[in-house]
């Protein structure tokens, strides 16, 4: 999954995108209210965790913008205000849940997965062929047994299993495996769909390139 942090203290957002990145997450950050519209408006995200005391446009104002906006992404308050007003204020506006400062880290994966798990209409888990996915826990499994991949093939996978059977582009693939941070080459997304077919390796499941287009996750049919 991907999520967007919009938190103006940097060792905070640091400490947060390590510990859910050891998750399996990929977060994009806004260090401000400005930015974090602009990402919105550019990028699609699975979650949004929203800081209420920002800059010029505080966590209030970015959250009243983007429901104007209609987008119906769940958006988790990250607040050290104590004033239940703004708590309340906050979920009026259009917030799914909020956490107050300070956090404890395995609270806040907990309250993302129970959004997610919310949104998923309480059915986080989907296969196709021998693959089964559970996208609250984040977690592959193939013919039953869980797939160990490291995040960045965790991602991949992702986005294949959920287009499988209909082309993923490079586009895509390369915006689901890496934050706007990375500074990598688009062909740098070859490295990692190797190393996921190696995973999937002995099932009937095959990726095959599709020549300047991007990707395909298919299931292999006969002997």
């Amino acid at each position: 999954m991907r999520l967007l942090l919009v938190e103006d203290h940097p060792e905070l957002a640091a400490l947060v995108i390590q510990s859910l990145g050891q998750s399996g997450f990929m977060l994009d950050h806004a260090p401000d209210g400005e930015t974090a519209l602009l990402m919105m408006a550019t990028s699609s995200y699975d979650l949004i965790l929203l800081d209420l005391s920002l800059g010029r446009i505080d966590g209030l104002q970015v959250l009243k913008s983007a429901r104007s906006r209609n987008l119906t992404t769940p958006i988790l308050i990250l607040t050290a205000r104590s004033e239940i007003s703004d708590r309340i204020l906050g979920l009026d506006l259009g917030a799914d849940d909020y956490i107050a400062k300070p956090f404890d880290l395995g609270e806040l994966e907990a309250r993302i997965k129970a959004q997610l798990r919310r949104r998923q209409g309480g059915q986080p888990t989907t296969s196709f062929g021998e693959l089964t996915f559970d996208s609250v826990e984040r977690q592959f499994y193939c013919n039953g047994s869980p797939l160990v991949l490291a995040r960045r093939e965790l991602a991949v996978l992702e986005a294949l299993f959920l287009r499988a059977g209909r082309v993923a582009t490079r586009d895509v693939l390369f915006q689901r495996v890496f934050s706007m941070d990375d500074e990598v080459s688009p062909e740098a997304i070859e490295l990692y769909v190797s190393r996921v077919r190696k995973k999937l390796k002995g099932s009937s499941l095959v990726i095959t390139a599709v020549r300047g287009v991007g990707y395909l996750l298919e299931q292999r049919t006969g002997s």
